[in-house]
């Protein structure tokens, strides 16, 4: 069994890795046909699994470090797109906070031995306003 200090350091490394794509690489809407049948169910359970277990009364909580605020947000959908990016994959979810702006985050997923799974959110837009950074699936 993993120690909390090793998961902490896979976590930070995990998070430091993506903050180094999401600073350095834009992407555009894609969906690689390559990511199918159970890879791609998996993927999606694994986010669905993750925003399910994040949520306090469901609301989802995200800090938006670019505006500076706590988000309380509402989870819509799933998109259907996926692509991978280096060691991660990354697809999408729409929630609407409590004014009705529509906000779009990025799901980071990774594979952990046979299993996948999701370590972090990203704000993608805000209304369909892309952040700078953006990655989508």
């Amino acid at each position: 069994m993993k120690t909390l200090l090793h998961k902490s350091i896979i976590l930070t490394l995990a998070t430091i890795f993506g903050l180094s794509i999401l600073t350095t690489t834009a992407v555009t809407a894609a969906d690689d046909p390559s990511i199918k049948g159970v890879l791609r169910e998996d993927i999606k359970a694994s986010m669905m699994s993750f925003i399910d277990s994040t949520m306090i009364s469901d609301t989802y909580y995200i800090y938006d470090a670019v505006g500076g605020r706590l988000l309380e947000l509402k989870f819509a959908k799933l998109h259907e797109g996926i692509v991978k990016k280096g060691g991660f994959y990354v697809s999408c979810a729409d929630f609407v906070d409590k004014n009705g702006t529509k906000v779009d985050l990025d799901f980071l997923v990774i594979k952990d031995g046979d299993n996948l799974k999701t370590i972090q959110a990203v704000v993608h837009s805000l209304d369909g306003k892309k952040r700078k950074y953006h990655l989508e699936g």
